[in-house]
């Protein structure tokens, strides 16, 4: 399998020198069934794993290999590979995942990867009763920190007698984004996400249960490969179609990464994607009167003044709160947890010294 059709570039053949006189070979992750891997190199398809000191080391989920991540492996009996390195990531798509009983106890907080080198996001979209610009804001900021481009793909246009209007809603709050509008069940407006899904390019496809991620996929890919269940008629949210993310091979050379609908979104990212995700809220918080204003009962606020003349909609006021509440609360969460790490690291280091043998002491 050719590497350059994988997504192989100079970064990575840069970052594998390391891994080339310990006879390894690239490959990269196409799929994870727990503590199986998927591989795809130049030896084919392997199915590898991590040996034993890599979970003993590893500190977090973002420690594993994820899927789109290339990594130096080892192949061993026909078929099989160990997974000795991982390479930087050039981008990465992540959320917030609660470890233990974090939400209702203050505990520990993790970074799930949910695809890793991606060039494009795809953040899928429904134009049926599932439509919400709240969770779409969500899912630009979780873009904006990704390293990816993000774009903005408006599914079940069939189902949608107002589509002008939709596609107004999302630009004013997806600024700069380009936005598709598209139906995936009819393969129409399909064309315009071609200049994405070039050879060797890799994009993801993200979005909650029901908007038609695997629909859009089947209808690139040119076969029925997913497979695709009906939304509830009340609501229009989905089930769980896809219950892991695969990396998937175009007709046309590029990769495309089918992710599950992920209905609970918490963010990963920090106050600059809040403020690329936002920029009409933080050019009017400039002028407020106080550089700490919080947007509440504070005189001289100018956002809440462009609320009451309906330049800025509330709802979005509202968004911007929460998210930036979320963010601020992730950020004390990491120092703290690298203030914990930081002190095991000096206590051990403490215990090992102290821990001498008779002859050392001599």
């Amino acid at each position: 399998m050719d590497l350059n059709t994988l997504g192989w570039d100079p970064f990575f053949a840069q970052h594998f020198k390391p891994f080339q006189d310990q006879h390894l070979a690239p490959a990269r992750v196409a799929c994870q069934h727990r503590d199986l891997y998927l591989v795809c190199g130049e030896a084919g398809e392997l199915t590898a794993e991590v040996p034993g000191k890599w979970r003993h080391e590893a500190c977090s989920r973002a420690d594993f290999p994820a899927v789109g991540d290339w990594t130096a492996v080892k192949p061993r009996e026909p078929g099989k590979a160990t997974i000795h390195g991982l390479l930087p990531r050039k981008s990465r798509f992540a959320r917030k995942v609660a470890g233990g009983r974090e939400r209702h106890q203050g505990g520990d907080t993790d970074e799930q990867i949910i695809a890793a080198n991606i060039d494009t996001l795809f953040l899928v979209n429904g134009l049926d009763g599932d439509f919400n610009l709240r969770r779409l804001e969500r899912y630009l900021i979780m873009a904006w920190d990704s390293g990816a481009s993000p774009v903005v793909v408006l599914n079940k246009t069939d189902q949608c007698p107002e589509i002008e209007e939709r596609v107004a809603q999302v630009e004013e709050v997806a600024l700069g984004v380009p936005v598709h509008p598209i139906s995936a069940l009819e393969q129409k407006g399909l064309e315009a996400l071609s200049p994405y899904l070039g050879a060797g390019k890799t994009v993801a496809v993200v979005g909650s249960s029901g908007v038609g991620k695997s629909t859009l996929i089947n209808s690139l890919l040119g076969e029925e490969k997913l497979q695709v269940n009906a939304v509830r008629q009340g609501d229009s949210r989905g089930r769980h179609t896809t219950t892991h993310r695969e990396l998937l091979f175009l007709p046309n050379g590029g990769l495309i990464v089918d992710t599950p609908g992920m209905r609970e979104l918490q963010v990963w990212a920090d106050e600059e994607d809040l403020s690329g995700g936002f920029e009409d809220v933080e050019e009017l918080a400039a002028q407020c009167r106080f550089g700490d204003c919080q947007h509440q009962r504070e005189p001289g606020c100018a956002v809440r003044r462009a609320v009451a003349r309906g330049a800025l909609d509330p709802g979005r006021l509202r968004s911007y709160l929460k998210l930036k509440r979320e963010i601020e609360n992730l950020t004390r969460r990491q120092e703290h947890k690298a203030r914990l790490a930081e002190r095991a690291h000096q206590k051990n280091g403490r215990k090992k010294r102290e821990k001498k043998t008779p002859i050392e002491e001599l």
